[in-house]
């Protein structure tokens, strides 16, 4: 990512130095590939003196196609934390992404005034917490559930081990707060790894995605899917859209960077509901890739991280408007003026068939 120019350098360079550490263990991680895995096949001749970046998510008309993933404890960033993240993403005209493990509640984040707000979900081994959760989010205006599903058990974080990770003393996940399920207690290894065994449910399985839907009628994203198998089932279980993610490259090592895992979830859905991607996305060449590959819109997290670490709701902001900017511009030297307009033809990839020249006659 881009440097963004700021006071607050160092707490950006102790957010990337710990993430450069978690990605760099005994195994390999892969949360996106390289550049050139995807060209662009772009248009000419076009007239796009007006290009047209709005798109409609479940019902609800953003600006962008680009939107903030849950990222936990944005506290440890900024002492705003998901404060200055919701503003932003209201400010930006699109949707915001609460973590269950927020270091902010969902009252607090509705309290900084209106926006398009999502709630990521954990389930936890105690259903009334998530029942309650969920009826909370429901009152506060959230408009969306979306469901972690790839997380029964967390990945072997080794910086989080060796760091012996935990909460600061002074900040608590605020949603829990209340239930004596807010503070990380310490642990010989990740204070994360020790509450994640204690509390969330390994027995989670495709029949709560329904149980979801007995308790509240926001619509349920899954969150986590990598293949058509489970796309097949999701569309069978009465989602109302899939979040192709890898956790970050965090939980099992060797699998694909999520851009080379879309279009497989795509095809598998045959439109029957939208597919979104999380994950790996920098710039706004890579969102134009994604919706080519039949993403409906992109989720970003660490970007967000990092430029709120750098200057807060300011940084965040930066941050959505530099994506928005450069995915216009890609839009625009691609031929393209509206979101429809991009399609799989506007891109080449490692894993297409050659494509057939057409023949040309030579001349006498």
């Amino acid at each position: 990512m881009r440097l963004l120019q700021s006071r607050n350098y160092q707490r950006w360079c102790l957010t990337t130095t710990h993430l450069v550490q978690r990605t760099s263990g005994l195994c390999k991680r892969t949360e996106m590939p390289f550049p050139e895995f995807c060209k662009f096949r772009p248009r000419i001749l076009i007239d796009v003196s007006k290009i047209d970046m709005t798109t409609t998510v479940l019902g609800f008309k953003i600006s962008m196609p680009i939107m903030i993933a849950p990222t936990a404890m944005q506290k440890m960033a900024h002492p705003e934390g998901e404060y200055a993240t919701a503003r932003a993403a209201s400010a930006a005209g699109t949707i915001m992404t609460l973590s269950s493990w927020a270091t902010s509640s969902v009252e607090e984040v509705a309290s900084t005034g209106p926006g398009i707000r999502f709630f990521q979900l954990y389930v936890y081994k105690d259903r009334n917490v998530v029942a309650q959760l969920v009826r909370r989010a429901e009152r506060a205006g959230f408009k969306a559930i979306a469901l972690t599903v790839d997380t029964p058990r967390l990945g072997r974080r080794e910086a989080d081990i060796k760091n012996r990770f935990t909460l600061p003393p002074f900040l608590t996940l605020k949603n829990f707060e209340g239930l004596d399920l807010g503070k990380m207690d310490k642990a010989d290894d990740s204070g994360l790894a020790s509450y994640v065994a204690g509390q969330i449910d390994r027995t989670l399985s495709w029949q709560d995605v329904k149980w979801l839907q007995t308790i509240t009628t926001l619509p349920i994203l899954v969150k986590g899917v990598l293949t058509a198998e489970d796309t097949r089932i999701a569309v069978q279980s009465g989602a109302a859209g899939i979040i192709v993610s890898n956790h970050g490259a965090r939980q099992l090592d060797y699998v694909p960077a999520t851009i080379s895992a879309l279009e497989e979830v795509v095809k598998a859905a045959e439109g029957r509901l939208p597919v979104f991607l999380d994950g790996g996305v920098r710039r706004g060449t890579d969102v134009f890739k994604a919706l080519a590959l039949g993403a409906s819109g992109i989720f970003i997290g660490r970007p967000v991280v990092f430029s709120l670490a750098a200057e807060g709701e300011a940084g965040v902001r930066k941050v959505l408007q530099m994506l928005r900017e450069e995915f216009e511009l890609t839009m625009a030297l691609s031929g393209c003026r509206s979101l429809k307009e991009i399609t799989r033809d506007h891109i080449v990839t490692d894993w297409d068939q050659p494509r057939v020249q057409p023949r040309v006659r030579a001349l006498l």
